[in-house]
């Protein structure tokens, strides 16, 4: 893996937290329990199961009680979400990772105990939905597992309602940008690495984020004279 834990840390620096869009309907805390209720209204029945494809398989922030590999067809990893915050600021624009329609991905499936599902669910939108328009690609998706078909919630699965949506973006935008985006959360480049390299500890090698972590390590390089 070209793109190394030291690699990425170099895009690493300190930046504020930046105000949130404008341009949405950015939740309350109360909006927050309401849509806690709303996914649990429309459960399916048996556990209540995530579908993990980034970050929630490195830094799933709560406890979950099982892990399975899954695959979800018909949707496909992209980084089609330009972002201004988080991973970047309005002054070095970034991407985010979601679920594009179409092809296929492969991932885990996590089941959260039942006694603290309220609990884990508010924690879980609060860390990934901020805004009415996000909470509407929060949505329930088939995926098949070595235990058969499971179906489970997937954050950002087609955010198309998000105008910093569009699926198929050029390959060198997103190299050039993960190379240099970062945010109060850190950089695209750590966040990259870390996603490719857990996915490889559960034996997922996902092509496109092989070859997109490559790249962006060589612009890395380029940018930090490193070789």
């Amino acid at each position: 893996m070209r793109l190394t834990r030291e690699l990425a840390a170099l895009c690493h620096r300190e930046v504020a937290e930046c105000e949130p869009d404008p341009r949405y309907d950015n939740f309350t805390d109360a909006d927050y329990h309401r849509a806690a209720e709303q996914i649990l209204d429309q459960r399916p029945d048996g556990p209540f199961w995530l579908f993990a494809y980034g970050s929630l398989i490195w830094k799933p922030e709560f406890p979950t009680v099982e892990q399975r590999r899954a695959i979800a067809h018909g949707w496909q990893r992209g980084f089609s979400l330009k972002i201004e915050s988080y991973r970047a600021t309005p002054e070095q624009p970034g991407y985010m990772m979601c679920l594009d329609r179409g092809g296929f991905c492969e991932g885990a499936v996590l089941r959260i105990e039942e006694a603290q599902l309220r609990e884990q669910l508010y924690k879980l939108l609060y860390r990934e939905i901020g805004c009415e328009e996000a909470l509407e690609s929060v949505r329930w998706i088939d995926t098949e597992s070595e235990a058969g078909t499971v179906r489970a919630l997937a954050s950002y699965a087609g955010p198309e309602r998000l105008d910093i949506y569009a699926a198929g973006r050029p390959l060198i935008e997103v190299v050039h940008a993960l190379a240099r985006a970062c945010g109060h959360w850190g950089s695209g480049a750590e966040y990259l690495h870390n996603t490719v390299a857990h996915l490889e500890e559960l034996g997922i090698h996902d092509e496109k984020l092989w070859q997109l972590q490559d790249l962006v390590a060589q612009e890395i390089e380029l940018i930090y004279g490193r070789k």
